[in-house]
């Protein structure tokens, strides 16, 4: 389908702190496992200069794994430590840069969750309580020294971020990876103080992690928190239940560093709160921004129909108009818009949006899934 509306508001510059963008356009992290030993080729970076090339204002990696025994659940998923893979890394973000790019990594711990392919780490797994989802064991609870080492890392991987050149560095504390199942009730259950009844106690570690995080980046470079209310482990759950939940839940983690949260949906255009403010009411980036102050990114089935969990099980999905995108963005619902699979499986995206081609959008093919186009 066509959009009617113009999308210029889509490419309006953006600057924050030492960010600044040529338009709104993100290229949202997707896990792609093309690093064999951990380590990022040429053909990653190939992957993503192209889509530097192609007018995407920011590019967001792939997860990305901090140093830790089993901070990861697939064999491809890259690591940000060792010399090896910074060396790859740097080849991502100079090739990015070159192309007239901006980008950074997504910091990532996969926690207690299982990947697709049956493949486990050597090192048993760790979570807050040893669980993958409510009754669903997983590997063990973490010590204090092993939450201690993890917050380090966090730290260590994302100054090396920024020693390399990348722009920003975002944290993923989305979709039942391990700094999201600190903060799910039914995946932490400690009675120390990163475990509690309330979602404000249990965001300390992630709060903690952040602190860290800033402190190891200094005050003007941008730090993205990436957030969801789902879980791959149960699609219908929510942390916060209500507005005031939300702002116990986002306030304490803009207070110890967050500058943007990116907020992860399902769908961008599902209301968050619909029974405050009606069926065409603000979405999660929308009430995190409107409870914090805070920058925030909105994300979810841009430019597509379907949504992005059914493309695993092999579901197509065709190109469709951005015209309740542009109605949001217009409104400054949200400060960007992230894109998935519609850059993932085409790099020239975004510059078609910018062009008016909407007859020149591919349909997005679950093929694309096992290439880096």
């Amino acid at each position: 389908m066509p959009t009617t509306f113009t999308t210029d508001t889509l490419f309006r510059p953006f600057q924050f702190k030492s960010l600044t963008l040529k338009n709104r356009i993100v290229m949202a992290p997707m896990t792609r496992t093309f690093s064999p030993d951990g380590i990022p080729g040429r053909n990653v970076a190939d992957y993503y200069r192209r889509r530097a090339e192609a007018d995407v204002g920011l590019i967001l990696s792939e997860g990305t794994v901090i140093d830790r025994p089993a901070s990861r659940n697939e064999a491809g998923i890259p690591f940000f430590h060792g010399e090896e893979a910074l060396s790859g890394w740097k080849t991502v973000i100079d090739g990015v840069h070159a192309a007239g790019g901006k980008m950074g990594p997504q910091i990532w711990h996969t926690g207690a969750t299982r990947g697709m392919s049956g493949w486990a780490p050597d090192a048993p797994v760790e979570s807050p309580s040893g669980l993958n989802g409510p009754g669903d064991p997983n590997g063990v609870a973490m010590s204090d020294e092993d939450i201690a080492d993890t917050i380090a890392a966090f730290a260590s991987a994302s100054a090396d971020a920024k020693k390399l050149g990348f722009d920003v560095v975002e944290l993923h504390g989305a979709h039942g990876y391990l700094i999201d199942q600190f903060f799910w009730a039914a995946t932490n259950q400690r009675d120390d103080r990163y475990g509690g009844a309330t979602l404000k106690e249990r965001a300390r570690f992630a709060a903690e992690v952040v602190a860290a995080t800033r402190e190891a980046l200094g005050p003007d470079y941008p730090l993205i928190l990436r957030l969801s209310q789902w879980k791959q482990q149960d699609y219908k759950t929510r942390l916060a239940a209500t507005p005031d939940e939300m702002a116990d839940w986002l306030l304490p983690l803009k207070e110890a560093g967050v500058d943007i949260f990116h907020c992860s949906q399902r769908r961008f255009w599902e209301p968050e709160f619909p029974e405050i403010d009606g069926k065409e009411g603000l979405n999660f980036a929308g009430w995190a921004k409107k409870l914090t102050g805070a920058v925030t990114i909105s994300v979810g089935s841009v430019g597509l129909s379907g949504e992005f969990l059914a493309a695993f099980g092999g579901q197509t999905s065709s190109p469709v108009g951005l015209d309740g995108l542009v109605k949001r963005m217009e409104a400054e619902e949200f400060d960007l818009i992230a894109v998935g699979r519609a850059i993932l499986g085409d790099p020239q995206w975004a510059t078609k949006i910018r062009n008016g081609d909407s007859e020149e959008l591919k349909p997005f093919d679950p093929a694309s899934l096992a290439e880096l186009v």
